[in-house]
């Protein structure tokens, strides 16, 4: 016999749908779609590059169960969330980054930026972003030295005194020296990933790949990734520092962490509107940020905290671009709005 007076009904406004999608199975796909970037990153950095993601994906799963254990609340690390922002924060760090500095910006991320918010879906900001912007305050030195895959690779353990650095494509554009930039990397060189850089955004060709297939599989939708790396393109072109504006738009998408943010970070679900409009507003304003930091700022790259700041304006995004309800004259909308 049915006990009703258990039954527990839950009522909500329909339509109902059920989709197949967890947030498991989300994380999964983005995880697939990072393993091209990351294999090409061991091939070019070495084992170090393999380590140090693997390192950062245990330490956020490691600080998430201590704090929702701590805090007496249901574990969460089974949706691999937490294996996706530990793989972007290495993604967005030098291969020659020590492994205890990538476990305290693992904890920024997970403990301070997702966690004391409420957890997934619930932080204002990107985690690993916001993760990578505090190590790079905290340990500037480190963060911006970069090894020349060229010449070593990244040390497992022990000092990197005696590693070859170099200087990133976009410091050279920076000082808009492109006759040196263009005679020690091509633009196939950027494409393809044969340049100094962070662990994971240097080959434009292998995100790209990834970002098709978090498309494909519909992830994320086109509209943001596509509206940020346009803008880019577009005032690169028009506003060259240095060279022709074909040369100057194509060193400027391929180089720094443009193809990553564009697909990985700047598509975060909690931190990006959720209209298709307010999609392409974002992308664009992601866009006109980096192009503005990359320009003005004493900083060469601007993709981590033109996303950031664009992240801040998302209700603000949703307020404006959310449609029109069955039956709702514009007036009365536009006075809801106002409220």
């Amino acid at each position: 016999m049915t006990d009703y007076k258990n039954l527990k009904l839950i009522a909500t406004s329909s339509p109902h749908i059920r989709g197949a999608e967890t947030t498991r199975s989300i994380m999964l796909d983005v995880i697939i779609a990072m393993v091209p970037a990351l294999v090409w990153a061991v091939i070019i950095f070495g084992v170090k590059a393999l380590t140090l993601t693997v390192v950062s994906a245990l330490g956020c799963m490691f600080w998430e169960w201590l704090y929702r254990t701590l805090m007496k609340k249901p574990q969460s690390i089974d949706d691999l969330s937490a294996v996706v922002t530990g793989m972007l924060l290495s993604f967005v760090c030098p291969a020659t980054t020590p492994y205890w500095m990538i476990l305290i910006g693992d904890f920024f991320a997970i403990i301070v930026v997702k966690q004391l918010f409420g957890g997934i879906g619930k932080n204002f900001v990107n985690p690993a972003l916001a993760g990578r912007a505090f190590l790079l305050g905290s340990y500037a030195s480190v963060m911006t030295t970069w090894i020349d895959p060229a010449v070593n690779k990244a040390p497992l353990f022990g000092s990197t005194a005696d590693i070859v650095t170099t200087a990133t494509p976009l410091l050279y554009m920076k000082g808009g020296d492109m006759e040196t930039l263009t005679g020690t990397y091509s633009v196939m060189d950027m494409f393809l990933g044969k340049t100094g850089g962070s662990l994971g955004e240097i080959s434009a060709v292998l995100l790209i790949v990834g970002g098709a297939y978090l498309i494909f599989r519909k992830v994320i939708n086109w509209q943001t990734p596509v509206s940020y790396i346009a803008t880019v393109a577009v005032l690169s072109f028009l506003f060259p520092k240095a060279g022709t504006g074909l040369e100057w738009m194509l060193y400027s998408i391929f180089g720094g962490g443009l193809m990553l943010g564009a697909f990985f970070m700047a598509t975060d679900y909690a931190t990006s509107p959720v209209t298709k409009k307010g999609q392409l507003i974002f992308g664009i304003g992601c866009g006109l940020f980096t192009v503005l930091i990359r320009y003005f700022g004493a900083y060469n790259e601007g993709v981590c905290y033109s996303i950031m700041v664009m992240n801040l304006c998302v209700a603000l995004i949703d307020k404006y671009t959310k449609p029109t309800r069955f039956g709702v004259v514009k007036s009365e909308k536009k006075e809801a709005a106002a409220k």
